[in-house]
C-alpha cells in the first residue's frame, strides 16, 4: 500500500467555494458495498435509506474563531496565531508566523489597539517546536473568542458572509479548527423527519484540528503520524450504540471524526465511554467495530480521511465513485455535496 494509491486530480473549479442556501438540498451520492452499485440523490432523500431503530451519531464539536492576530510586544512585529489545541487552562498549542521571530520566552500583545492597557489578551511562548508549532500561554483564553477570527480550510478563497454556515445546526462544544463538515447538510427539518421515521440520534465530541487538511507526505502511510484529537463519548451514548447493535439495527456514523471516536471508543469490542486524545489511524485492512454506515464528503487527495473511507469501502470502488463524481460535476470538500456509503 503506498500514499499514491489514494491520489486523483481534481479540476480547481469543483471545489466549492461556498455553502449551498438549502442545507439539504446539496447532492448525495449512495454507495451500495453490497453490490458496488451507485445512485446519485438529493441530500434530504437520506430519509428512503434509513430504518426506525437505526442510529446516527454526530460530532457536536463547534469551531472556534482559532485565526487571531497580535503584534510582539518588543516591536512592531504582526503575529499570526493559529490555535490548534488546548493544552489545559489559558495553554494552547498553535501554529505561529513568523516562526523564527517567536521563540520561548517571547510576549505577544492581542488586542484592537496594541497598545490598548483596558482590555485585550497578554500571552507567551512557553514552548516550541518544530514546523512553527508553539506553546503559548494567555492571559484569559476566555478572551481568543473576542479577537480571533473562525479559520476556512485553504483551499476556500472565497468569504464567507455568515460565520454559522461553518457550523452545524447542533455544534455546542467549542474547540475545533475545522468543522465535522458532513453534518452541515443537517436541518432541523430533517432531524424532525428522522426522529419521526424511528431514527434516533446521538452525539459525541471530537475537535477537529487543521492536520485534517494535510496530505500524507510518506510513501508508505503506515509510517504517517497521525494527529490527535481531543475526544468525549458519555456513558449514555455508550450504551445506547450498544445496544443497538445487539437489537441487530445499525450505527451512522455522520463524518470520519465520528468514525474515529466511535472507533476508538470499541477497541476492545463494545464501545466504552470515552474521554481523551484519538490517534487512531484507519486504513485499507482496519476491521470496523461499530460503524455500519457512513455518511461523509468529498476528501482531498492522499488525505488520511480519504484512506478511511477507502477502508470503509473498497479503495478502488471509492476512486471509481470519486470519478464519477467529477464527471457529474458534484461538488467536493467542506462546502461540497455528500455520500452515503450503506
Amino acid at each position: 500500500m503506498k500514499t499514491s494509491d489514494f491520489d486523483y486530480q481534481l479540476s480547481p473549479e469543483l471545489i466549492a467555494q461556498t455553502p449551498l442556501e438549502h442545507r439539504d438540498q446539496s447532492r448525495l451520492m449512495v454507495l451500495h458495498r453490497s453490490d458496488t452499485s451507485i445512485e446519485h440523490r438529493r441530500f434530504r432523500d437520506i430519509l428512503e435509506y434509513v430504518n426506525n431503530g437505526d442510529l446516527m451519531v454526530f460530532n457536536n464539536s463547534r469551531v472556534i474563531p482559532a485565526r487571531i492576530i497580535g503584534q510582539k510586544q518588543s516591536g512592531q512585529t504582526r503575529v499570526e496565531i493559529l490555535l490548534l489545541r488546548r493544552q489545559e487552562d489559558n495553554i494552547w498549542e498553535a501554529l505561529v508566523r513568523p516562526a523564527r521571530k517567536l521563540t520561548t520566552g517571547v510576549q505577544i500583545r492581542i488586542a484592537d489597539l496594541p497598545h490598548d492597557s483596558d482590555e485585550g489578551i497578554n500571552a507567551e511562548v512557553i514552548g516550541q517546536q518544530d514546523g512553527g508549532i508553539r506553546t503559548i500561554r494567555f492571559s484569559d483564553d476566555d478572551l481568543l473568542e473576542k479577537y480571533g477570527r473562525i479559520p476556512l480550510p485553504p483551499y476556500i478563497h472565497t468569504p464567507l458572509e455568515n460565520s454559522e454556515r461553518y457550523q452545524t445546526i447542533y455544534a455546542e462544544a467549542k474547540g475545533s479548527a475545522a468543522a465535522p463538515t458532513a453534518g452541515l447538510h443537517f436541518t432541523s427539518r430533517l432531524f424532525d423527519d428522522l426522529h419521526k421515521k424511528g431514527v434516533k440520534t446521538a452525539f459525541v465530541t471530537l475537535h477537529i484540528g487543521l492536520d485534517t487538511f494535510q496530505p500524507v507526505r510518506v510513501d508508505d502511510p503506515c509510517r504517517h503520524p497521525i494527529h490527535k484529537e481531543y475526544g468525549q463519548l458519555n456513558p449514555d451514548v455508550a450504551n445506547l450504540v450498544n445496544r443497538t447493535r445487539e437489537q441487530g439495527k445499525r450505527v451512522i456514523a455522520v463524518g470520519t471524526s465520528t468514525v474515529r471516536l466511535l472507533e476508538a471508543a470499541a477497541q476492545t469490542g463494545k464501545v466504552q465511554p470515552f474521554a481523551g486524545w484519538v490517534n487512531l489511524f484507519i486504513l485499507p485492512g482496519y476491521h470496523f467495530r461499530v460503524t455500519d454506515a457512513l455518511i461523509t464528503n468529498f476528501h482531498l487527495p492522499k488525505s488520511t480521511l480519504l484512506m478511511l473511507v477507502s477502508a470503509f469501502a473498497d479503495k478502488d470502488y471509492i476512486l471509481q465513485a470519486y470519478e464519477q463524481a467529477k464527471d457529474l460535476n458534484y461538488r467536493f470538500y467542506s462546502f461540497g455535496d455528500a455520500m452515503l456509503i450503506l
